[in-house]
């Protein structure tokens, strides 16, 4: 539930920041470069929060900017696969060509790949491996997936040190802090 409910954030600050950015919808689709939309919603946060001292607003920035990659690690780590394994847009189920990889990463819409434990997972499955097998991996991606939401909370205690209540709370409001 608590996975749903980030991507469900996740996903509602990537719309509002599409939504805000004339520049990021006038790129279109096939020209969609994550470092400068990670850099626009920093920016966008900063402006929000008014920070006017240069040191400050380094120190904002890059703490920002932890949080915004902890959770874009947090979100790809399972793979947020919704609609089940590997299909190509054929509806033919091919797990060993580049035809899936590049469906897989345009269903993803291009947010990064998913860990190398949901891709060792999802080859099990798709291989029909033994339980013990599934078991194993699925353990692993579990323990990856426990360590980045660590970082992220990490991140994020660091960037609440940082703010003041009026920061503390614009970052709440764009998805950064809880």
């Amino acid at each position: 539930m608590k996975k749903i409910k980030n991507a469900l954030v996740l996903a509602g600050c990537i719309a509002a920041l599409g939504l805000s950015s004339g520049k990021l919808a006038a790129q279109g689709r096939g020209n969609f470069d994550p470092a400068q939309f990670r850099e626009q919603a920093i920016t966008r946060v900063m402006d929000q929060m008014n920070v006017t001292d240069d040191a400050e607003k380094k120190a904002i920035s890059d703490a920002i900017g932890k949080v915004f990659d902890a959770r874009m690690e947090v979100g790809m780590g399972g793979g947020m696969r919704f609609g089940g394994g590997r299909r190509s847009r054929s509806g033919n189920t091919d797990t060993n060509s580049a035809t899936a990889s590049q469906t897989s990463t345009r269903r993803r819409g291009g947010f990064g790949s998913p860990s190398p434990e949901a891709e060792d997972l999802q080859k099990a499955i798709d291989d029909k491996a033994p339980a013990d097998e599934v078991k194993a991996k699925l353990a692993k991606l579990r323990e990856s997936n426990q360590a980045k939401e660590t970082k992220l909370e990490t991140a994020q205690a660091e960037l609440r040190k940082l703010l003041t209540s009026r920061q503390e709370a614009i970052a709440v409001l764009n998805g950064l802090l809880k």
